[in-house]
């Protein structure tokens, strides 16, 4: 990844109208006001998150109406310059899970174990990644959502974890050549040592690294909503990842990050995103950043956690919010990344072969302490093991100095 290419912003697409539930009768002239707001800020693409089961509503059936319905929201992009990212398993969203009828009740299996739900997906994967690829502004596929937030309902081990992700990863790469392969991962794959899927499948599976940086995961607890600790996690995420992988040319992609309420209060998001994005944008890992999400939840639906009605960058009738107007004006400054010079904090714990070390490494551990302790100074690189003595590892990741941690 070149240094010189520039920083790629969009937005985890939340429809205005409906939510997800906008699915089920697709209307093009709202998803046409919703991108006319995302274009407008100067985003470049979206992600987009069609439901899995109204497509797959049986293991042996693919709607084509469902599918056409995706062709043409990605078309209605396109009348933007908007670039697309399509999701395949969802899987879950915004607390709820939508999972077909064939894997749960009597007939309940677990989606990374079972053969026959596997052999389903993967026939899912290709169909929708082949339809997809005929379509010029889409550059990525996602397996899912989070995929790992399906788990312990669907329960799997760490091996079948990494063979699930790796054979639909394949099918996709075969399906569809031309765009990028991904897979999507919160961040208990980083931090909780008990977690079946580990760090190495998400740098060592797909084309890039995707991380998902949410503040009430236990940062802002330490120092609120504008300290270090909580504008900084995007960066430390952004370096556990490149630290991890064994390429250190590989890129990660910021795929989702938010100002959710009540840990960054209306009144502090824009200066939220100010600090979040001054601190990682100057990483030179970063690929890109997506916010979560484009538009409010429609405060009429009921049950939702009470902190996603109100993460859009965009009001329901279409009114740019702080966070947006900010968002906007980073994007017209053209951040680049910093490209050498950088001193690194070494990192005792290798997460790709002690994941059991994970809560070593987990908001508010020493580790994490001393790196928001040094990186208020400037940019500090996380390098992890023997990778610390490698010459040629730490001059292509633009490090000149490797600390330990006092």
């Amino acid at each position: 990844m070149p240094l010189s290419d520039p920083i790629r912003y969009g937005a985890n697409y939340v429809p205005s109208a409906g939510w997800f539930h906008s699915w089920l009768d697709l209307s093009l002239d709202a998803v046409r006001r919703d991108f006319e707001d995302l274009a407008s800020i100067g985003l470049d693409h979206v992600r987009v998150f069609p439901i899995w089961p109204w497509i797959q509503p049986n293991r042996a059936m693919i709607r084509q109406r469902g599918v056409d319905d995706l062709l043409a929201l990605i078309d209605v992009a396109a009348e933007f310059d908007l670039s697309v990212a399509v999701d395949l398993l969802q899987g879950h969203l915004s607390s709820f899970d939508f999972l077909p009828s064939w894997v749960l009740t009597w007939h309940r299996r677990s989606l990374f174990t079972d053969r026959d739900v596997r052999d389903g997906i993967a026939a899912y994967a290709d169909l929708i990644a082949r339809a997809v690829a005929t379509r010029d502004n889409v550059f990525a596929v996602t397996l899912g959502n989070e995929v790992n937030n399906l788990y312990p309902s669907n329960p799997t081990t760490p091996e079948a974890s990494t063979a699930w992700a790796a054979e639909l990863v394949g099918v996709v790469r075969s399906a569809a050549p031309g765009l990028l392969a991904l897979h999507s991962l919160y961040d208990a794959t980083w931090y909780d040592p008990e977690h079946p899927f580990h760090p190495a499948d998400n740098v060592d599976l797909g084309d890039l690294t995707t991380v998902h940086s949410w503040v009430f995961n236990g940062v802002s607890e330490i120092d609120g909503p504008l300290g270090p600790a909580t504008v900084g996690h995007a960066d430390y995420l952004v370096e556990l990842a490149a630290a991890t992988s064994l390429d250190p040319t590989r890129p990660v992609w910021l795929q989702e990050i938010g100002a959710p309420l009540p840990d960054v209060p209306e009144a502090h998001a824009a200066e939220f995103v100010r600090r979040t994005l001054d601190t990682v944008t100057a990483n030179p890992a970063l690929w890109g950043v997506t916010w979560w999400c484009s538009h409010d939840l429609e405060p009429s639906l009921a049950d939702f956690p009470e902190r996603e009605y109100d993460l859009g960058l965009f009001t329901v009738d279409h009114r740019p919010k702080p966070a947006a107007k900010e968002l906007a004006t980073i994007i017209g400054e053209g951040r680049r990344r910093t490209e050498e010079g950088r001193p690194a904090l070494r990192c005792d714990v290798d997460l790709r072969t002690e994941p059991g070390r994970r809560a070593e490494v987990a908001p508010g551990s020493a580790f994490h302490t001393e790196w928001v302790r040094l990186r208020q100074s400037g940019p500090v690189a996380i390098v992890a093991g023997d990778r610390a003595a490698d010459p040629g590892h730490l001059t292509t990741r633009g490090i000149d100095t490797v600390l330990t941690q006092e």
